[in-house]
């Protein structure tokens, strides 16, 4: 029987990708660092927003957005108090909580992936069935969270989408947060964080009323709010990034000229994410979707597949016009409306865009 080698991962993940990055980092920083951190907060600071060091090092950036926004975020972790990152889908928020895992713990993966099924084990403790039948409670039959790892071991643990999580789970980390303890009445004993243990959670501001945080648990985040980014250059500029990471991992052929047609997805999404037109000048409906940065990256993502395989190696309106057509029209009777005045009213008119207009018309019949 023959034997292939290994592929690489599909995804790295941060510390695996940003290795070489993370390892400059750690020899150029000569500031003090907190207990248990890799880096210190300057140096985490600058491996998210990106630099070039004194030995001529470029520090790519991986979060595109106000300096202060991180700066809150890295101190909140410095402390004893946990970090919430809150904000719409699509501002970057489980990219950032990856990223300053890695750069602080240099480990991301101590994860709990929220969701209304997730119970609570995953955020304390729970068994192995077998062992507990045969031997009865034991260190040897327990298995531990995420959490209760990142506490015995001084790390940092990470849990995604807070809010999808039942009330009752959510409540378990009360005592975690504030005690920095977690008991273990089975076997009479507990475990305590070791310095360095922080936890690191996500949520999304458009699941208020899901399962709202009680307001205990609430006092022990310092909540960070991701804002959407500014500018059509400041969002072009995150998809444009993204999609080059995304591109290389999935070992996709790159597609030149592919600007204009990113600016354009950008320039549509953000005038009915924001109800007007780019100039001021008129207003539009907004369909029932997000229409967020993160939808953008996958739209213009198929389209690089769809151009590499298919077409002649640029990215044009057809690659991606399937995909807007997807991620705007969510309800078939009320989103097909709003994107059809929209193209009637907003595209049609606009110089230029002839080619992309004829193309999402087609999609949409």
């Amino acid at each position: 029987m023959s034997s292939s080698a290994p592929t690489a991962p599909l995804r790295p993940h941060a510390e695996q990708n940003y290795a070489d990055e993370l390892a400059a980092l750690a020899t150029a920083d000569d500031r003090p660092r907190p207990p248990g951190w890799r880096l210190s907060p300057w140096a985490v600071t600058r491996y998210i927003l990106g630099g070039t060091l004194d030995d001529g090092t470029v520090i790519s950036p991986k979060y595109i957005g106000a300096r202060r926004v991180v700066e809150v975020a890295v101190a909140t972790l410095a402390t004893d108090r946990a970090l919430l990152l809150l904000g719409v889908p699509g501002t970057a928020k489980t990219w950032l909580s990856e990223h300053l895992a890695a750069a602080i713990a240099g480990d991301s993966t101590l994860l709990v992936q929220g969701t209304a099924g997730t119970a609570e084990e995953a955020i304390r403790y729970g068994w192995n069935y077998a062992r507990l039948l045969a031997e009865g409670p034991s260190e040897a039959a327990m298995v531990p969270s995420p959490v209760m790892t990142a506490m015995a071991e001084g790390r940092l643990a990470r849990v995604e989408e807070l809010t999808r999580i039942p009330s009752d789970v959510q409540d378990a980390l009360i005592t975690v947060l504030s005690e920095k303890t977690l008991p273990v009445p089975e076997l009479g004993t507990e475990v305590q964080a070791r310095r360095g243990f922080n936890i690191i959670a996500t949520a999304n501001d458009r699941d208020r009323g899901v399962n709202d945080l009680s307001s205990a648990l609430r006092r022990r985040f310092n909540t960070v709010v991701l804002p959407v980014p500014r500018t059509v250059e400041e969002e072009v500029d995150i998809i444009t990034r993204r999609v080059a990471d995304l591109g290389r991992s999935l070992e996709l052929p790159e597609v030149p000229a592919g600007m204009t047609e990113i600016r354009r997805i950008v320039t549509v999404f953000r005038e009915l994410r924001g109800g007007v037109t780019e100039d001021g000048q008129s207003k539009v409906k907004s369909p029932s979707g997000t229409l967020s940065t993160a939808e953008a990256i996958s739209v213009v993502t198929n389209g690089m597949a769809l151009a590499a395989h298919f077409g002649d190696g640029t990215l044009r309106p057809a690659d991606v016009a399937a995909g807007i057509h997807g991620a705007v029209v969510q309800d078939p009777v009320s989103d097909g409306v709003v994107w059809r005045e929209y193209l009637e009213t907003v595209v049609r008119e606009r110089d230029g865009w002839q080619d992309f207009y004829r193309a999402c018309r087609e999609t949409g019949r």
